[in-house]
């Protein structure tokens, strides 16, 4: 997850991502095909190192149209966030660094009819109030497809790790190197409860 305009969003207290306040400036939606290109040069321009082009993004667009989201105002778009729908053979394979992450199998995501296993967040690109999407973009991870998977992500700058960090992202250990994951609240079992017998949150209560 990269983007040097990342540090605007940085909280001064931790809000978990799933609690991120929802900003009704900013619209959020999955991309159209004649977005692909404009949100590829974006990225150029945004992300360092990026190394995605339009017809790459182009192919998982066409896998599964939800996996890039744009952010707009005022129908101005601000910019894109690209996920990764891992089914759960790219779970392990991203956990274990048996995935290649520039340009990841088909075979790994999960189809669009699918429950997803683990979310990756794949690159964040975005100016001015694009990065007040934020709270719109996890209120979309909250749908039924993608309730139960935990999401994860690599920084690649101090910005995007002060991000994930003030959005309760932790660094865990992996063969993937620096990798982080928030852990979804329903898939957290505090140890009293796991003790007492008693059935955690269904993640059911999230849904939308």
């Amino acid at each position: 997850m990269r983007n040097e305009t990342m540090e605007r969003a940085c909280f001064a207290a931790r809000h978990d991502f799933d609690s991120l306040p929802i900003s009704s400036d900013v619209e959020v939606r999955p991309a159209r095909y004649q977005e692909i290109s404009i949100l590829a040069d974006m990225a150029h321009r945004l992300v360092p190192g990026v190394q995605m082009t339009a017809p790459m993004l182009g192919k998982y667009f066409a896998f599964d149209p939800e996996c890039i989201l744009t952010f707009s105002r005022r129908e101005q778009l601000l910019g894109g966030i690209a996920f990764l729908y891992l089914n759960s053979r790219g779970h392990d394979a991203l956990i274990l660094d048996e995935i290649c992450l520039t340009q990841p199998d088909i075979s790994l995501l999960a189809p669009s009819d699918e429950e997803v296993s683990a979310i990756y967040l794949w690159a964040l690109a975005a100016t001015g109030r694009g990065v007040a999407a934020s709270g719109k973009i996890s209120a979309h991870l909250r749908t039924r497809r993608y309730v139960n998977a935990n999401c994860f992500a690599q920084p690649s700058t101090k910005a995007g790790r002060d991000w994930l960090i003030s959005t309760c992202f932790k660094q865990i250990p992996s063969f993937q190197p620096d990798l982080w994951c928030y852990e979804r609240p329903w898939n957290r079992v505090p140890t009293r409860l796991a003790a007492s017998g008693f059935p955690a949150r269904s993640s059911a209560d999230a849904w939308h």
